[in-house]
């Protein structure tokens, strides 16, 4: 698949363009604000679940037994046993409760529903795992990011035992939208039907214009995928991409090359070393030298496991939520992302990235050859033919 855009990311119109071709709407006036690993992440989430009201929805890919888990269980508890209505969807590959935790939900009146779970005759679906993380509060306030609950996010990226990553609050009409994603699986994973959703939450007097997509598993391109190509071929002048397991496939190269031949300035930042999954560490490595040979910069993050998910394009749009840019979220995974037209939200993730940047290892296209072993190449060329489902 490759794709053009003769409208610039840049362009007041962008959004509406955006949405028209992934079959959604733009909307007007949200708030976004950037939270820094779990340092800044949890105590916001945990200090508004204590405010709720009326509902909580929630659902992650991660949730462990720790410090972190035990506190949004207490968090969940004590919501239900003053009558917020409690729903919790986690994956069943990478969440896991002590059945003492999930018994004192169960017992308070959360309801909780595990997604895709294993059985003998499912094993073909093992794949298909849900990695959106959504929570929203009243319907008025929501969460999106790359934070799953466990203790590997606390801290602020000070070491290797404590990952760098990002999370979004969001307040404004968005938030339906998110909400009703997490309906979608909800029901799929066997929950009662969705209560009525509240009409859209009031503008924020912000310049921000939103367009939320989901995705479930397709033998085809996702609208995630569609949208993340239109964003790439929309570049004029820059394209920042930050995410772990970056992984390709043709329309993504294509589009990567494209954008050098328009003269665009990309930059890759993904995670070095420490990382949570080695071999797609090699894959994304077996992809290195086509790109650094197209004038793409590449850094890889030293400090810790960098776990964010942020493309910037032309210092006007960013693309952010659950799906990492690789072929996993694109076309396998249930993932969530929300592309916003916000000069204010770039900058602060450009910021960002610089910063990251700063503490990376940039790669050299004359030297990226002599840097591995023979064993090290090996790897790459090896799990490189996993690339598709990684």
């Amino acid at each position: 698949m490759r794709v053009d855009s003769p409208v610039a990311a840049s362009d007041p119109g962008f959004a509406d363009y955006l949405a028209s071709l992934t079959g959604t709407v733009a909307r007007d006036g949200d708030s976004y604000t950037v939270l820094r690993n779990g340092d800044e992440t949890y105590p916001a989430m945990l200090a508004d679940l204590a405010e709720a009201r009326s509902r909580i929805v929630f659902e992650t890919y991660v949730f462990s037994d720790g410090a972190v888990g035990r506190q949004f269980v207490a968090a969940f508890e004590a919501a239900a046993r003053r009558g917020v209505s409690v729903r919790l969807l986690l994956d069943s590959v990478g969440s896991s409760l002590p059945k003492e935790s999930e018994d004192r939900l169960i017992q308070a009146g959360v309801e909780l529903k595990w997604f895709n779970p294993l059985q003998f005759w499912t094993l073909e679906e093992t794949n298909y795992r849900t990695h959106r993380k959504i929570l929203v509060i009243d319907g008025q306030l929501a969460y999106t990011g790359g934070l799953g609950v466990d203790d590997q996010w606390l801290g602020h990226a000070q070491d290797q035992n404590h990952w760098r990553d990002t999370q979004f609050k969001v307040a404004g009409p968005a938030v339906r939208t998110l909400e009703a994603s997490f309906y979608e699986n909800w029901i799929e994973s066997g929950g009662r039907s969705a209560p009525a959703l509240d009409p859209e939450p009031p503008a924020w007097p912000t310049g921000a214009r939103s367009v939320v997509l989901w995705s479930n598993p397709t033998a085809g391109a996702s609208n995630i995928k569609l949208l993340y190509l239109i964003a790439l071929a929309a570049a004029r002048q820059t394209i920042d991409i930050q995410s772990p397991y970056i992984t390709l496939d043709s329309s993504t190269r294509w589009a990567l090359n494209e954008a050098r031949r328009r003269g665009v300035r990309v930059r890759v930042l993904s995670e070095g070393p420490v990382t949570d999954a080695m071999p797609v560490k090699h894959a994304s490595r077996a992809e290195y030298q086509e790109l650094l040979d197209l004038g793409i910069e590449i850094a890889e993050f030293n400090p810790t496991m960098m776990h964010t998910k942020a493309v910037v394009i032309d210092g006007a749009v960013s693309v952010i939520g659950s799906a990492n840019f690789g072929n996993r979220s694109f076309e396998l995974n249930d993932e969530l992302i929300v592309a916003v037209h916000d000069r204010d939200l770039a900058a602060a993730l450009v910021r960002d990235f610089e910063a990251d940047w700063q503490r990376s290892t940039v790669l050299n296209a004359a030297t990226w050859q002599d840097q591995r072993s023979l064993v090290g190449k090996a790897l790459e060329q090896f799990w490189r033919w996993f690339s598709e489902v990684f």
